[in-house]
């Protein structure tokens, strides 16, 4: 199971990098310490907080020509990570 599924690039994040704050999306099931030990085995930094947080599904209504078509959004897991004092992931890197 890959706990880390993809990093957060938004205004937000971006702007909490500068401190050594950085996002992920994160498997549902995932807990803070496999959190922590897959950032610090795949980007080699020291963590020193986990945050997460759920989002649950939301209900969407689409209206087509043909009839309305309702469903639900995808419920995932995020978690803010703050790395030590002086690390930094660079995610463009490979870019």
């Amino acid at each position: 199971m890959e706990i880390l599924k993809r990093p957060l690039i938004t205004e937000k994040i971006s702007a909490m990098n500068e401190r050594g704050v950085y996002g992920f999306v994160v498997e549902k099931t995932a807990k803070k310490p496999q959190i922590k030990s897959a950032v610090e085995k795949m980007y080699g930094v020291k963590v020193v907080g986990v945050r997460t947080m759920r989002y649950a599904a939301k209900k969407k209504t689409r209206y087509t020509k043909a009839k309305i078509v309702s469903g639900y959004t995808n419920t995932f897991k995020k978690a803010i990570v703050q790395v030590a004092e002086g690390e930094i992931i660079d995610f463009y890197g490979e870019i």
